[in-house]
This record gives structure tokens, sequence and C-alpha cells, in this order.
């Protein structure tokens, strides 16, 4: 069935998901090709090293311009970086993490409002405006938003991804390195390539969709239910990845106690606003 998943493939995925089996009524009436490749989304870790297909970054970058844009601001960057050395020296910056010399590709998301401050500069024009906080807001949902979409793409040509947080661990390091104006910022990383099929990644199972999903006004009434039985599936989840057992909501709370949870970031605004971000 060209462009569409059989009905029992969308269960399938569903059930990955969920844990739970779709209800009737559930499955939209068009059962695509597009639902299918979102919701079989994994993050992938283990990459073989063969080069991407001959114009996949390119493609995947136009559909990453295509994702909507603030007042057609578009107010971000990206930079590949795929010579070795280069991945290795981002591997360490973000954390150590082997997939980011192992990838082929390793994409540097970029919050850019500097390309929108040298043209006011060129015209001789104020940009009062980039100096707020609000406009930091559009720089990085526009930036999430192009690079979700590059994932889509990548992924519907079989290809694998993971973001990298830990592209913000030190961001004046990484602005050294990728030689950043003023203004802009290295919001996440993405390591693309193919997947190494000796060590497939899993489908994660997200919340109940109850749990996020609100009519109308915002019920948190069902959440402590709603909460308590995912973190029944979670713990089943890490159990089959042979990783400790552990509820989500204990981790998720002791994640959030204290400013060391967030692993030296907590300094953020003051790297920013060294940045060129003055977040007024």
């Amino acid at each position: 069935m060209t462009g569409r998943r059989a009905p029992e493939a969308w269960a399938s995925l569903w059930t990955a998901r969920y844990r739970t089996p779709p209800g009737s009524g559930i499955a939209p009436a068009a059962i695509n090709e597009t639902i299918a490749t979102l919701l079989a989304h994994a993050s992938v870790r283990a990459f073989l090293p063969d080069a991407l297909p001959a114009g996949a970054l390119e493609a995947a970058i136009a559909a990453a311009q295509s994702a909507a844009t603030s007042s057609n601001l578009q107010a971000w960057s990206v930079v590949a970086i795929e010579d070795p050395a280069r991945r290795a020296r981002f591997a360490a910056l973000c954390g150590n993490q082997r997939h980011i010399e192992q990838a082929p590709v390793f994409l540097a998301f970029i919050a850019d409002l500097s390309r929108l401050r040298r043209m006011a500069e060129r015209a001789e024009h104020p940009h009062e405006a980039l100096d707020y906080t609000e406009s930091f807001i559009v720089t990085a949902v526009d930036t999430a938003l192009a690079a979700q979409n590059a994932v889509a793409a990548f992924e519907s040509m079989g290809l694998g991804t993971v973001y990298i947080g830990g592209l913000r661990n030190d961001p004046e390091a990484v602005a050294r390195e990728l030689d950043l104006p003023q203004g802009a910022f290295g919001l996440f990383g993405l390591c693309v390539g193919h997947p190494d099929p000796d060590r497939s990644a899993d489908i994660k199972p997200r919340l109940p969709q109850a749990a996020v999903l609100h009519r109308d006004r915002y019920h948190a009434g069902a959440e402590p239910g709603l909460i308590a039985q995912y973190d029944e599936t979670a713990d089943e989840f890490q159990r089959e990845q042979g990783l400790p057992s552990r509820a989500w909501s204990t981790t998720m709370i002791m994640r959030i106690g204290t400013a060391a949870g967030l692993h030296g970031r907590d300094r953020m605004r003051s790297v920013l606003a060294r940045l060129g971000f003055a977040l007024k």
C-alpha cells in the first residue's frame, strides 16, 4: 500500500509508544507513512561509519527550512561537522559522548539572532528588539522546530538521529570552536548516521496521552494515577534494556531538586549575556 501503513502496523507502533493498544476510533482516518515514521522514532546512539547518502543533508535542511518560523525571521543556523578530529573535540565538549565521534555528521543547531543584527547594522538601523527575552524565545523555538523537521526527514530516509543537549555544557567553548558571532548560541547538537543494526534502538514509552492532552482547559485531577501507571511502564522498559529499576517520577523529582541537576548550566543567563543576548 504505497504511502500508507496497514492498520496492524499502526497498532504495533502505538502499542510500542504507550504500551497499551489503541482504543477503537483512535487510529486516524488516513494511516500514513509520515505518522508511522514519527511514532517509530527512537534515539540512536550506535552508528556505522558510512557516509550519509548523497543529498541527504541538503534534503533534511530543506525540510528544516520548511518549518514554521515566527514572522518569517528565520532566526537559526546550523553547522555541519564532518571532520573526525573536530567531531572528537565536540564529543569531549559535550560530555564525552562517543556517538558524536561515531556518527559521520554532527549538526550544531544555532539559535541565531546575529544575522538579523548584521542586516540592521548594514542598513544603519537600530536593532533594540533583539535585546529582549522574547527575541531569544523566538530564536530558540524556531531552531527547535527546524531541527525536528530535519529529524523527521532523516528518519524517513532510514537514518538514525540523537539530540545532544551537552552542546550547552560549555557554550563559550562551543562558540569559539564554531567561530560564532555575538548573538549566536549553540542550542543543541544532533548526531546523524546509519544505525548500527547490531545495537538497535528501541522505542521508549511515553506518558499516557491523557496526561498531556487536555480538552478545553487544563485538568490535573487524574495526574497522580496516570503518573503511577507510567512509572510501572517506564520501569518495565528500563528492565528490558538491562538498566537499573527505577520510578520515572522519582528520577525526575531528583533531577529538578537542586541546581546541581543542571550540571553546570545554572549559569546560563550570564553566559548568554556574554554571547550577546541581553535578555531584557
